[in-house]
């Protein structure tokens, strides 16, 4: 069996301030999670931005420019960028920290979603700051859009463009087909990584049988062209990722996905989450991939050919 890569989601543009008090906000909290994280056994990480003062999602490139350095400085993961942004973001703003930063890898999500967590709000708390219930609340009538022009614009100036690949996000199977239109257009080349998401409010739902489905579907497209991941959220990310494991899967953890470590037991932090995952696989009899094998299974064009 080859080794597992573990990738580390470390903030996200879902959870807000108020649902823990370890959500890494500031580029000193961020910068210090990711680096554990990459300690703790993950070889990817996937990053956002978040304005210091409040934490609210910011696509603002400076700000990722005060913490990728910090990584770079002291992990020799790969760091990932968003280009998803927030769902209230224009594809502009989602694009600027990855075109500043000229990553080796950059997540894009392959269609548009009714991308909901509204009921995170429905729990009554006390709101750190002002923008976040109603931050919250009107994912109940957002859409992330994903057009297939979007897309392809993500594809030609940031992969052909900045030779950047991509973490290609898989909320449904019909994602997957879409995935399939780009490589029969010749945009997206082998070996890519098809990271499915399962347990999202709008995708697909985190049973057995959907993660069986969602392989089954992407190795009927891509055959041996393909690199498989996955991740779930909330209460469902340790038990799917495991399952996804058992099947030949590499993983994704991370507060972006999930602010627990078990029931009712909030994460003090990404590195706690790594851990978890990284302990679970060993005791099945798995290797953790490191940064290096990491690059060398998805092709990458290295760290010496980013901008940060």
């Amino acid at each position: 069996m080859s080794k597992v890569i573990i990738s580390c989601a470390v903030t996200g543009a879902v959870h807000t301030p108020s649902l823990s008090d370890y959500l890494p906000i500031t580029p000193a909290q961020i910068a210090d999670q990711a680096v554990a994280a990459a300690e703790a056994g993950a070889a990817i990480l996937h990053l956002h931005a978040r304005d210091p003062v409040d934490g609210r999602p910011t696509p603002d490139p400076q700000v990722f420019m005060q913490f990728l350095p910090r990584i770079a400085e002291r992990t020799d993961a790969v760091i990932n960028i968003t280009t998803g942004g927030g769902i209230s973001m224009s594809l502009e703003e989602r694009l600027q920290g990855a075109l500043t930063a000229e990553p080796e890898l950059a997540s894009l999500n392959m269609g548009s979603i009714n991308f909901s967590f509204h009921g995170l709000a429905a729990r009554p708390r006390v709101w750190k700051h002002d923008w976040e219930e109603p931050y919250i609340r009107a994912t109940e009538d957002g859409i992330f859009r994903n057009s297939f022009k979007d897309i392809r614009q993500i594809l030609e100036r940031l992969g052909q463009g900045l030779g950047a690949r991509f973490e290609f996000e898989c909320y449904d199977l019909g994602h997957l087909y879409n995935l399939a239109h780009f490589v029969d257009a010749g945009l997206v080349k082998p070996p890519f990584l098809v990271q499915s998401v399962f347990g999202i409010m709008g995708g697909l739902g985190a049973d057995p049988e959907c993660v069986m489905a969602m392989r089954q579907t992407a190795d009927r497209l891509f055959g041996k062209d393909y690199v498989w991941s996955l991740l779930a959220a909330g209460k469902h990310q340790m038990p799917t990722v495991t399952l996804g494991a058992l099947m030949g899967a590499n993983v994704r953890v991370g507060l972006e996905d999930s602010l627990f470590l078990g029931r009712g037991q909030l994460a003090k932090s990404n590195a706690e989450q790594v851990l978890k995952i990284r302990r679970i696989l060993e005791e099945l009899g798995m290797e953790i991939a490191t940064p290096a094998e990491a690059r060398a299974t998805l092709q990458l064009k290295g760290r010496d050919n980013v901008a940060f």
